[in-house]
């Protein structure tokens, strides 16, 4: 039995500072850090995030883009990292789990804390990438619209996950008004 994923795309050299003199590689930037990408610009997003990047938090699933563990952010909205070749991601602003949260940690990541969401974990960094797009758009969203979200959950943790997105849009509010000065 194999123990870790596969893929056809070969692996890119090791990540380095974005070049600008190379015009066979692929600037990226990836929670907030430029890099260079020089492999096979098909290799799936998720391989390179991975595999060279160490940015674990982003996990493989299905491998299709139905399950949602591999979601990652491209240029704030959620996207499916399985099925994001490298070249789609050139030019633009990655965030992965790892990079979300800023001197504080993000307000899913408080409310997934607080209301103790995970059960086996696998799906929840794919979750809160999906939610935090969400909350983007909607600072204030129903249980319909959280529904709406695609990410699956083998555990069934959907109250679970619904309370969360619904705490963290009362923290972005807290801290919204703590950071306008407001009492």
């Amino acid at each position: 039995m194999q123990t870790t994923p596969t893929h056809p795309a070969k692996q890119p050299a090791a990540p380095a500072a974005a070049k600008t003199d190379d015009n066979k590689s692929l600037p990226l930037r990836i929670n907030g850090r430029a890099y260079a990408f020089d492999g096979d610009e098909t290799m799936p997003l998720l391989w390179y995030l991975r595999d060279v990047l160490r940015l674990t938090g982003t996990k493989f699933g299905c491998g299709i883009g139905a399950c949602g563990a591999c979601t990652v952010l491209i240029d704030g909205k959620a996207q499916r990292a399985c099925m994001t070749p490298v070249k789609a991601a050139s030019k633009r602003e990655v965030t992965t789990i790892e990079g979300l949260a800023g001197n504080e940690l993000h307000p899913l990541q408080k409310a997934w804390i607080e209301v103790d969401v995970p059960q086996c974990g696998y799906c929840q960094a794919g979750q809160i990438m999906a939610a935090a797009d969400l909350l983007k758009r909607n600072p204030n969203p129903n249980d319909d619209e959280i529904g709406r979200i695609s990410n699956l959950c083998r555990c069934g943790t959907y109250p679970r996950i619904r309370k969360a997105i619904r705490r963290a849009a009362e923290i972005g509010k807290e801290r919204a008004a703590r950071e306008g000065g407001k009492s």
